[in-house]
């Protein structure tokens, strides 16, 4: 059985090489304002309306294997996927695709982070 304790994701943390380039993206380029932390920080917040996106910078230990490319994936639904795209691409950065319709019912596409994680960005239709 599931139970449902909430009505909301409050936060979700990805890991990120370099702190200062997620600062930059999430905040410079995305317009996220930052609620803790900073580019200095190993550890930064950002706000999205009333939920939040942790970055923190990933170290491996001294004589660990390699883990390879950390991964994740963001939703993010806003008022207008084109105009975030339109934002995004006057930045500089290559969205996968043009925004589009999907069957499942939303207005999205996605772009990835500087760390490889994976951001959507919707409306439902």
């Amino acid at each position: 059985m599931v139970r449902y304790y909430g009505v909301e994701i409050n936060a979700i943390t990805l890991a990120v090489a370099e702190m200062d380039r997620a600062v930059h993206f999430y905040g410079s380029i995305l317009g996220l304002g930052v609620v803790y932390g900073g580019a200095d920080s190993e550890f930064t917040t950002f706000e999205f309306g009333t939920n939040f996106i942790n970055v923190f910078v990933h170290t491996q230990p001294e004589g660990a294997a390699t883990s390879g490319v950390f991964w994740g994936r963001v939703v993010f639904h806003v008022d207008d996927p084109d105009e975030v795209y339109d934002t995004l691409v006057s930045a500089g950065i290559s969205p996968e695709f043009e925004p589009r319709d999907a069957p499942w019912g939303e207005r999205y596409f996605h772009v990835n982070d500087p760390d490889g994680h994976e951001l959507s960005f919707a409306r439902p239709l």
